[in-house]
């Protein structure tokens, strides 16, 4: 799988600064959240902390931005998570069986800024993005419009707090699909 694999599990959500939306089968969380190196360290102990210190920059990680949260109602496990953040945005897949966390780069050349990327693939790649966690049983779950109910969700949520994320322009040429354009971007 592209990016980094880790045994770590990352942050929860703050409950006191997520804001949550019910869509079906999913619940997801909206948070605006800051990442430092006591933010870490108050989060985590033991072998999980030395292995966040392992691969933390010089100085540590230091960001901050919009995480939304895909989180299945049956088993309240996070199968995935975009950071939307200002230096460093990725997102993760969060594979409960298998007890990993992997982290892909977003790559902003490639896709495009990363807020409207994010909706494209909440509303285009959510269910090949769910297996790709290892969550075959939720997206066999989804109904066909599952895509578009959290996307509008997530916009009309984004928008109550003054967020007008523009839409995902496609490349000239492009399918629209940032997978297809990109392969192994969204799966």
């Amino acid at each position: 799988m592209l990016g980094h694999t880790y045994d770590v599990q990352p942050v929860p959500p703050d409950p006191e600064h997520t804001h949550y939306l019910d869509a079906g089968v999913l619940r997801i969380g909206v948070e605006y959240r800051v990442v430092d190196p006591e933010a870490l360290a108050a989060a985590y102990e033991g072998d999980d902390l030395a292995e966040i210190q392992e691969h933390s920059p010089e100085g540590g990680f230091n960001d901050e931005g919009l995480s939304i949260h895909v989180i299945a109602t049956a088993d309240g496990h996070e199968y995935l998570r975009f950071d939307a953040f200002e230096d460093e945005p990725h997102y993760h897949y969060v594979d409960r069986a298998a007890g990993t966390n992997t982290i892909v780069g977003h790559d902003p050349a490639a896709h495009g800024p990363v807020l409207p990327w994010v909706m494209h693939a909440l509303r285009h790649r959510l269910d090949p993005m769910l297996r790709a966690a290892g969550a075959d049983k939720v997206a066999d779950s989804l109904g066909a419009d599952a895509g578009a109910t959290v996307a509008e969700l997530v916009s009309a949520h984004l928008a109550s707090l003054g967020v007008h994320p523009p839409e995902h322009t496609p490349s000239p040429g492009s399918t629209g699909d940032p997978a297809e354009d990109h392969p192994g971007a969204a799966s």
